[in-house]
């Protein structure tokens, strides 16, 4: 057979596989949003309060939006010197408009305030609402500005970091993005740290800022960095190719003697961090992956699908979080190491995006985190390898033709 007709039949093939996983996705996502419509409000448990001591620092986790967003809003109105803002979806929506307000409010009063917000992520939000008061400083992070850059894959990168700082004194990190939406509806997970570890997130934003701004003015530099050996930021930058968040990740699971707990909101991981989980649950490590059953990117959950059967032979086990999303990316493990932050454990937060993740060492805070985790299972069933075994024959097949499409996600 000539080189010819293999081309032809190649190319063929792959425009058969393209049409099916079009016709697979839009069959998904009319279904997804048929069943959004007819489900009943969201509901899940959730803990109030959770707040330890970690090396001087206090601090506080939120896994319920309001909450959170009445502390965050609280840390503005008491600013004295500066705040810094960054988020991946800002929404025009009543509490969007509330935080602008209170930003535009303290602006006036001569704090100064910095912003920093997805542009590709907030597309959809109305242009007006992203218009900022002169007094803001405001940076809204684009890529694909240029045609050329599609060849650049580290101008393909969306800033996926959710942070909040003011006067280096008091730090907001986790999952949570800005909208109504979230206060109520979502499942997420946010830290609070108020103490020395605040200025390490309060460098992260100024790099960034610094290194982003065109022909915004600089931040200037706060100073020396502290040192701590229980506290420590860690952020994925493509633009200079620097992912630590993946070793983060690798480096604590294989480490793992007892127990390993993962809570996250899109669990596609790669080669290699899918073989160290595994390889954990083969030495006797507990290891449980909490994800959302029904997520808000239904492609997203039936890539992960794709890796069910590999962990459930291996004694991963999976729990699927119902009545909500869940959209946590947090880990605990053997009640000492835990990280809140950012990064879901798929390819475009590991080795794609603007991430940032705290790493705390400390079993005060572990046990805090583990609690959490335990409060999680009580909404959420376990995948069993019977149950899963008894799935469609057309959702296996769905399952294998989505597959080629994961190093997208």
């Amino acid at each position: 057979m000539s080189i010819s007709v293999l081309r032809r039949l190649w190319l063929k093939g792959m425009a058969a596989l393209l049409a099916a996983q079009l016709l697979i996705i839009s069959v998904l996502v009319a279904i997804s949003e048929w069943r959004k419509r007819r489900a009943p409000p969201p509901r899940f448990p959730h803990e109030r309060r959770q707040v330890s001591e970690v090396d001087g620092n206090d601090m506080r986790i939120y896994t319920y939006g309001q909450d959170l967003y009445n502390a965050m809003l609280a840390a503005i109105d008491n600013a004295r010197e500066t705040i810094y803002l960054e988020t991946f979806i800002w929404k025009g929506d009543p509490l969007g408009e509330e935080f602008k307000d209170r930003l535009a409010r303290k602006a006036a009063q001569g704090v100064k305030v910095y912003v920093v917000f997805d542009s590709f992520a907030n597309m959809v939000v109305p242009a007006r609402f992203k218009h900022f008061p002169a007094s803001i400083n405001t940076l809204e992070y684009t890529t694909m500005e240029q045609s050329w850059y599609w060849f650049d894959l580290r101008r393909l990168a969306r800033d996926h970091r959710k942070l909040l700082i003011v006067d280096h004194e008091v730090a907001f990190i986790g999952g949570f993005n800005i909208g109504k939406l979230y206060a109520t509806q979502w499942r997420d997970t946010h830290l609070r740290i108020r103490g020395t570890a605040a200025l390490e997130l309060a460098y992260a934003f100024v790099d960034f800022w610094n290194n982003n701004r065109k022909h915004l003015p600089p931040i200037p530099l706060i100073g020396s960095r502290p040192w701590s050996q229980s506290v420590r930021v860690y952020r994925n930058d493509p633009a200079r190719l620097v992912f630590p968040i993946r070793g983060l990740y690798l480096e604590a699971i294989e480490r793992a003697e007892r127990h390993i707990y993962v809570t996250n909101a899109y669990f596609i991981p790669d080669r290699v961090v899918l073989s160290a989980l595994i390889a954990a649950a083969r030495r006797g490590v507990d290891v449980r992956v909490l994800i959302p059953w029904q997520s808000n990117h239904v492609v997203a959950d039936w890539l992960a699908r794709g890796y069910f059967t590999q962990c459930l032979r291996n004694g991963v086990r999976i729990f699927g979080f119902e009545h909500a999303m869940i959209h946590a990316k947090t880990a605990t493990i053997d009640g000492i190491w835990s990280t809140i932050g950012t990064a879901n454990l798929d390819r475009l937060s590991l080795a794609g995006n603007f991430e940032i993740n705290i790493e705390i060492l400390d079993p005060d805070f572990a046990a805090d985190m583990e609690h959490i985790f335990t409060i999680d299972l009580s909404n959420a069933f376990e995948l069993t390898p019977q149950r899963w075994a008894q799935r469609s024959l057309l959702s296996k097949l769905s399952e294998q033709i989505l597959r080629p499409l994961w190093p997208l996600l």
